[in-house]
């Protein structure tokens, strides 16, 4: 992101080439062209689009990560597996030994798969129009977590891995989203060594950064919700006292 910030500053945009060395870059975000920095304000508030020339994924790179920046990058897989049709959740829980103990080959399926589903949505919506706001998906409770831990109490993929967790709560109440899938991406979050609730938040503050979020519309939050596995919302006027009533919900 920094690297990426700069090359769109510099003399007005010079060239550049993502080298991701870390699962959540690999499989999010070193593909888009997504190039921000964190301000007290929130999260990526300073930033531009701008598409590198090419991108180079060096899976080898993985093994030098501990176990928490590796897990991280999981959260953004799930995530992709909660909005593909395919059978990208199955895959996951099939594999989880696998992926845990870093397996070259189901890491390259999993790189792949999720760089292939962003790159689609990305192509169709650059600049988040409307469709690329899919990706948000856990974003929005997660980036609030996120802040509010000053960008160092919790990781982004494990903010995000929380904030998934409180989008599918939400989803349930707002878009009768079936507990049961719920229970099942928790289930895997939490097999993937990630966090499903978060713990030494002030829950007022962690709702007044809500209400800031860099993609609310007119003062009104857009929600990235599912109706079911691959279905997706996007909800502007969800009653705010269900909002707080999950923030109640995943912030212990």
């Amino acid at each position: 992101d920094l690297v990426g910030f700069a090359a769109a500053t510099y003399m007005r945009g010079v060239p550049f080439v993502q080298v991701p060395t870390t699962l959540l870059a690999q499989v999010d975000s070193s593909v888009g062209g997504k190039v921000a920095v964190n301000h007290p304000a929130g999260k990526n508030m300073i930033g531009a689009f701008y598409q590198p020339k090419a991108v180079f994924a060096d899976i080898s790179a993985l093994a030098t990560l501990n176990d928490r920046d590796y897990a991280s990058g999981l959260a953004e897989v799930v995530k992709y597996a909660c909005l593909d049709e395919q059978d990208f959740m199955d895959f996951l829980q099939e594999n989880i030994g696998k992926i845990k103990s870093r397996d070259k080959k189901i890491l390259g399926e999993i790189i792949e798969r999720s760089c292939i589903y962003k790159a689609k949505i990305v192509e169709e919506d650059e600049k988040e129009g409307f469709k690329r706001m899919y990706l948000n998906l856990g974003h929005t409770y997660g980036h609030a977590i996120e802040a509010e831990g000053g960008f160092s109490l919790y990781s982004h993929g494990e903010a995000v891995s929380v904030g998934l967790h409180g989008a599918l709560l939400l989803s349930e109440k707002l878009c009768g989203l079936r507990s049961a899938f719920t229970q099942q991406v928790r289930n895997l979050l939490s097999e993937l060594g990630l966090p499903v609730f978060a713990r030494g938040l002030d829950k007022k503050k962690v709702f007044e950064t809500l209400r800031h979020d860099k993609k609310a519309d007119g003062g009104k939050i857009r929600w990235v919700l599912l109706r079911a596995k691959a279905e997706i919302v996007i909800e502007d006027n969800a009653d705010q006292a269900i909002v707080k009533q999950v923030l109640e919900e995943i912030l212990v």
